[in-house]
């Protein structure tokens, strides 16, 4: 026959709690760190030196400190940080996950985010870092045998920059300081998967504030091209529409 326990206050009921009483999940980050390369689309991967799943490639992350952690974001930052030596311009949380079976170790909660870094700068310090890591083109790693449940939660992570990059000026944040409307387009069209109209494009980032001319020009082709910079506050700008793929032809 259990014993019911009666208190007089929320202090009282707090001073007896046990946190040990009850059963609780593995608690982890995990990040979709992506950048441009060569033409594509890349997402960071680590190679596990530990087990479970040694010498199997995954996304970058670790486990929530409880002690110095104020809440998730703190965590990817922390993450973020730790694996690449760099901050970034978005982070963003895309999905919780928690399930029974996606970690060996037991019962395990992980909450997805996805970064947006700039390639060359991440290669200057990479020799600094102390796990093996390499970045992958989105079609070889969804190929590859992820670690855990880490093939799903890049595909969620991409699905939401593709979203994303439809409706915000997220691609803008992987550009130099300055920048052609071409070589802008041609982010954009690498993270979609898609070409886009180019006078439609311009037009899009012109009236809606997102770009600025500049008075410097650089030589593209046989023709100086007009240099732009970002004009807006934040990379999560919500343009009026999404953009709109080029209608096929039949």
């Amino acid at each position: 026959m259990s014993l019911t326990v009666t208190f007089n206050s929320e202090q009282e009921f707090l001073s007896n709690y046990n946190k040990k009483d009850y059963e609780s999940p593995l608690l982890t980050v995990d990040m979709a760190i992506f950048s441009v390369d060569a033409g594509q689309l890349q997402v960071l991967l680590i190679k596990r030196s530990n087990f479970p799943q040694k010498d199997k490639w995954a996304l970058p992350g670790g486990f929530v400190d409880l002690s110095k952690d104020q809440d998730l974001m703190t965590t990817a930052h922390r993450k973020l940080v730790e694996k690449t030596g760099l901050q970034s311009p978005h982070l963003e949380q895309v999905a919780t996950v928690g399930n029974a079976t996606r970690d060996p170790r037991g019962w395990a909660v992980t909450a997805l985010y996805f970064a947006l870094i700039d390639f060359k700068a991440f290669q200057q310090i990479a020799t600094e870092q102390n796990e093996y890591s390499e970045w992958v083109s989105i079609a070889k790693a969804k190929k590859l045998d992820l670690a855990f449940d880490h093939l799903q939660l890049l595909d969620m992570a991409v699905d939401r920059l593709s979203s994303k990059a439809r409706y915000t000026a997220l691609p803008v944040s992987l550009m130099p300081k300055l920048f052609t409307l071409t070589e802008l387009q041609q982010i954009y069209e690498i993270i979609l998967g898609q070409s886009l109209e180019k006078k439609s494009f311009r037009r899009r980032m012109i009236e809606a504030g997102a770009v600025e001319e500049t008075n410097q020009t650089k030589i593209a082709g046989k023709r100086p091209a007009q240099l732009y910079k970002f004009a807006l506050q934040s990379y999560d700008f919500h343009f009026p529409r999404i953009l709109e793929y080029p209608r096929e032809t039949t």
